[in-house]
């Protein structure tokens, strides 16, 4: 049976303590007391709590001198504060100091559970982000794939049974997906492991190089040829070769490269002698090579001899839910290898993130929080950190429905929602996540509309 998730619920209000125990615990949760800021941190010290949610004015130790020192005892610990008098002075104090997020008395009972179930799914892709880098330490050595998309199940199962044979590989997808951690995968799972793994960008290499590049030349045979030199190809001989960028191979060199396929032997450029060679080759495009074929600028027999197995690298907008272990990993080792001090995201910042379609794909989801961290001033990156994702939900914002002034409230209210709904595709439970409230408000509302039977 699985454990339930354990929260200390601190306020010196009996009453209402008395209130939020019994609602959370209907929520499935196991459910602890304390009445004063001291008694939370004796508390937190002596058994361990997956949340804490806490009064900010108490009479004896105020919830935020009890969040600084629950927060040095223990960091992971997700505190969300509550409290009566509403400022922003308070809200920034508590952020600043290391809570989760800052909710105002009376409480929104649904935007409360809406947090809390946040807070937690926030503390779990942490630790599901630890076990992945350790599980990717031992099956996929020195790769660092991440994802648990339904999307990433597949393609990395593809790769399991892939890795081991000897096909060659054609890997396709937009920039910035991660091809070549696909490929650095393929190689590092096959009996060809301990063996070189040569990368060569075909785009990087200008068109007279290219030939020597992949499969060397002797000396003298052109200007500046001073020695004999090994190509990529035999460089890469008992391994696997990556050729990224295969589209932009010219048409010429892609002849040579159908007969090295074809033959298993390279020719140095300027030699006479053939060498047969033993290397795998893996290639990726982030172009449609089958257009490239109808328009003349790719060879058929080419692509039929690589496209021997096809992966297809998703793009971050068909793994959307990856987005946040992505994001959190990324802030972890950018934080460390600038020495910054940053614990995570603020909510509106991880909501920003998800909803970002991110067309440049993993890529710039790295580069955008590398830029954060450099930059940031505080514990938590939020919307200010990110003008990329800012900017985003602004020109969303604005451009939503200019004659809204006009709408009745309740039209106002539908319209986002099936707004919503309809940009979710019909997801009722990302519906809800994204309008910030919970999956049993949606239903009442869609039936009230009259959207569901």
């Amino acid at each position: 049976m699985k454990q339930k998730n354990r929260i200390l619920v601190v306020d010196d209000d009996t009453a209402h303590r008395t209130m939020l125990h019994a609602l959370i615990g209907g929520w499935g949760y196991d459910i602890s007391e304390a009445d004063d800021g001291s008694s939370a941190i004796s508390e937190i010290r002596e058994r361990p709590y997956d949340l804490v949610l806490m009064d900010v004015r108490m009479l004896k130790v105020s919830g935020i001198e009890a969040l600084s020192d629950i927060k040095s005892f223990n960091p992971a610990i997700p505190v969300i504060i509550m409290t009566a008098y509403s400022s922003v002075e308070a809200a920034v104090d508590a952020i600043k100091k290391g809570a989760y997020d800052y909710l105002t008395k009376p409480l929104d009972f649904d935007k409360l559970k809406l947090t809390i179930e946040r807070a937690m799914e926030n503390v779990r892709l942490k630790e599901e982000n630890l076990r992945l880098k350790e599980n990717l330490g031992i099956h996929f050595d020195r790769t660092n794939i991440i994802g648990r998309s339904t999307a990433m199940a597949r393609l990395l199962e593809t790769v399991a049974l892939v890795a081991p044979s000897e096909a060659t590989v054609l890997i396709t997808g937009e920039s910035g997906t991660g091809k070549e951690l696909i490929a650095g995968a393929i190689h590092f799972n096959s009996t060809r492991k301990t063996g070189p793994f040569v990368k060569v960008n075909c785009a990087a290499i200008t068109e007279t190089l290219l030939e020597s590049e992949l499969f060397g030349h002797e000396k003298g045979s052109f200007t500046g040829a001073d020695r004999r030199k090994d190509g990529r190809f035999l460089q890469a001989n008992g391994g696997s070769i990556f050729l990224d960028e295969i589209s932009e191979m010219p048409l010429s060199m892609q002849v040579k490269l159908l007969r090295v396929l074809q033959e298993r032997e390279i020719t140095r450029v300027g030699g006479e002698s053939v060498i047969k060679i033993d290397t795998r080759v893996i290639a990726a495009t982030n172009r449609d090579l089958q257009e490239m074929i109808a328009s003349g600028s790719f060879r058929e027999d080419l692509f039929y001899r690589l496209n021997v197995v096809n992966l297809k690298a998703p793009a971050l907008r068909e793994r959307r839910e990856d987005i946040p272990l992505l994001a959190i990993n990324f802030l972890e080792m950018f934080a460390e290898r600038n020495r910054k001090k940053i614990k995570g995201f603020t909510p509106g910042a991880m909501d920003g993130i998800v909803k970002y379609e991110w067309p440049g794909n993993v890529r710039e989801l790295m580069n955008a929080i590398e830029r954060a961290v450099v930059l940031a001033r505080s514990e938590y990156l939020d919307e200010d950190d990110l003008p990329v994702v800012k900017k985003h939900s602004e020109g969303t914002a604005g451009s939503v429905w200019p004659e809204i002034e006009e709408m009745p409230l309740e039209e106002i209210e539908k319209a986002t929602i099936l707004k919503t709904l309809e940009s979710s595709k019909g997801n009722k439970s990302e519906t809800a996540r994204r309008l910030g409230i919970t999956r049993r408000t949606l239903h009442k509302k869609l039936k009230k509309y009259g959207v569901m039977p």
